[in-house]
């Protein structure tokens, strides 16, 4: 099995859509106003983003974005006026992590966790 896609609820699929294009993604499908597919630049991954007319409840959905860069990514980021929950830091689960939310309030990891992200120490 591969990963296709992660499809995520949106108010206003236009301001969503400019926020991940800003972290790198590219759009690919254009349905404006109820629905944008984006290719990731690397691997073969694709998100897409769906309009609804109410967001979820409760806890939502975490997305990770692993960049093995991940400080100069966060910098990068911060110049096009990204705003980060948390600065880069070392997790006791062995990743580097940083937090932000997309438009919607979805909350999103960007991550390097290298070999540990599949074979930590612990894993059995």
């Amino acid at each position: 099995m591969n990963l296709n896609q992660i499809t995520l609820p949106s108010i206003d699929v236009k301001k969503a859509t400019a926020f991940y294009t800003s972290l790198g993604l590219q759009l690919i499908v254009d349905a404006l106003p109820r629905y944008v597919r984006l290719e990731l630049p690397d691997g073969n991954a694709t998100l897409s983003i769906h309009k609804v007319d109410e967001l979820p409840k409760g806890n939502g959905i975490i997305i990770y974005f692993e960049d093995e860069h991940i400080d100069a990514l966060v910098k990068q980021l911060k110049t096009k006026g990204i705003t980060f929950i948390s600065e880069p830091e070392d997790k006791s689960y062995l990743w580097r992590e940083a937090e932000l939310n997309d438009p919607d309030g979805n909350a999103i990891k960007i991550y390097y966790a290298g070999n540990n992200r599949k074979n930590p120490p612990w894993r059995i």
